[in-house]
């Protein structure tokens, strides 16, 4: 283990009463934008705030990067590396259950439909804390060794209409090129954890998220002769048992976690008859590339040698999502030091594989990066039983957005100084 040195905890107390002097601050920008929430790509009032903070920062931005992104560059005033930190804006569409001042009324169109939208998921944290670390950071302008970059990402939650993810968009725009970043950081509120708990782990981090569609074709028939017809049904449901053997029967259950799971059936019109074919959808969620693969590869398999039995046919289509959100080791290994001299190493702990999924994986696809969990459950609450996140109950112990703010920006300095 590192041996904390002088500089390293005098940083560390600058960045903290930096931090708890901003911290009302960042909770009354945490509680504008929850109370004015917007959907994937509709981020026009979160991305103008963040952009506009950051101008009087005297901070370099660019504005319209993936769509609604912003992406501000910060020069210290020393040479050296570039290092980049992400927050997503993107809110849900939830209807608020939460009885507090700022409670969300907002609504929006979604998919054609008029929605009810919530920050359920703390992306309005996330904003608010990277702000946060942006107005630190700028403070000490002059000793920074390199350059950080800050992206505003819209379109984490995905807005389903064939639009690229935000962490695409803003890369496809140019937000990792110019300057190009040796390493991202992230972090993500969670109620699984008590407040002010950081929580990360090495390689596979959060899953892989992919959908699946399998249409199964038979041939209509009366209900009462099934042996008339094909049955897609009864054969769909022996598809549905099939495939929860891939995860639990054909893969190495030691080696890294998997999930799929059938979540929607359409089928039939009346009960007397049998329809000529079925549709069913899914998700699948790995923490491995490999294994990734090699179960579409058997659901395929498993879906098309089943219809066959039954005489039917299946039709199998996997759309690619979001990939493993992996935490290069080297990094993570540093990283967490770091956070352990930055916050004090009691806040930090290890993580479970998550199932849920985060395109920050795009990101950190292009450059080593390294995500993190904050706990934002309050101290008399129990993170077993408290709301998850995308809940309508879903709601945070503000005085957790501080160590987000420390993590963040002694991450970034502490990593350029390491470079320099």
């Amino acid at each position: 283990m590192d041996t904390i040195s002088t500089p390293a905890t005098e940083l560390s107390e600058r960045i903290s009463a930096a931090a708890l002097k901003l911290e009302d601050k960042v909770i009354a920008w945490r509680r504008d934008i929850h109370e004015h929430p917007e959907l994937s790509y509709q981020e026009t009032r979160t991305a103008a705030l963040a952009a506009d903070h950051l101008k009087k920062l005297g901070i370099e931005v660019k504005t319209g990067v993936g769509i609604t992104g912003v992406l501000g560059i910060l020069k210290g005033g020393k040479p050296g590396p570039v290092v980049a930190l992400r927050a997503d804006m993107d809110a849900l569409p939830v209807e608020e259950r939460v009885d507090i001042p700022f409670k969300s009324t907002a609504k929006a169109t979604w998919l054609g439909q008029t929605v009810p939208v919530m920050h359920a998921c703390g992306h309005d944290a996330h904003v608010a804390i990277l702000m946060g670390v942006a107005e630190v950071l700028a403070g000490m302008r002059e000793e920074i060794a390199g350059t950080v970059t800050f992206l505003f990402q819209p379109n984490e939650e995905g807005a389903y209409d064939g639009r690229p993810s935000g962490a695409q968009a803003m890369i496809d725009d140019g937000a990792l090129s110019d300057p190009a970043p040796s390493a991202i950081f992230g972090l993500h509120v969670t109620s699984a954890q008590a407040s002010g708990v950081i929580a990360l782990r090495p390689g596979g981090l959060m899953a892989s998220a992919d959908s699946l569609k399998i249409n199964i074709h038979g041939r209509q028939t009366h209900g009462s002769s099934p042996w008339r017809g094909i049955d897609p049904v009864v054969t769909a449901a022996q598809i549905i048992l099939a495939l929860q053997t891939i995860p639990s029967r054909q893969l190495d259950a030691t080696l890294t976690p998997s999930v799929l799971t059938i979540s929607t059936v359409h089928g039939g019109v009346r009960a007397n008859i049998i329809p000529d074919s079925l549709e069913m959808q899914g998700t699948i969620r790995t923490h491995d590339e490999a294994v990734r693969a090699d179960i579409w590869k058997r659901i395929e398999k498993t879906a098309t040698a089943i219809a066959e039995s039954q005489g039917a046919r299946a039709e199998v289509k996997v759309h690619e999502g979001v990939p493993v959100t992996y935490n290069d080791p080297p990094l993570t290994a540093w990283g967490t030091r770091s956070l352990g001299r930055g916050v004090g190493e009691e806040r930090v702990t290890d993580s479970r594989p998550v199932m849920g999924a985060e395109d920050f994986s795009f990101l950190a696809q292009k450059v080593p990066g390294m995500f993190f969990f904050l706990g934002v459950t309050p101290p008399d609450e129990d993170p077993r039983e408290a709301p998850a996140n995308h809940s309508p109950l879903f709601h945070i112990h503000e005085p957790a957005l501080k160590y987000g703010v420390r993590s963040l920006a002694y991450l970034a300095i502490d990593y350029l100084r390491r470079g320099a």
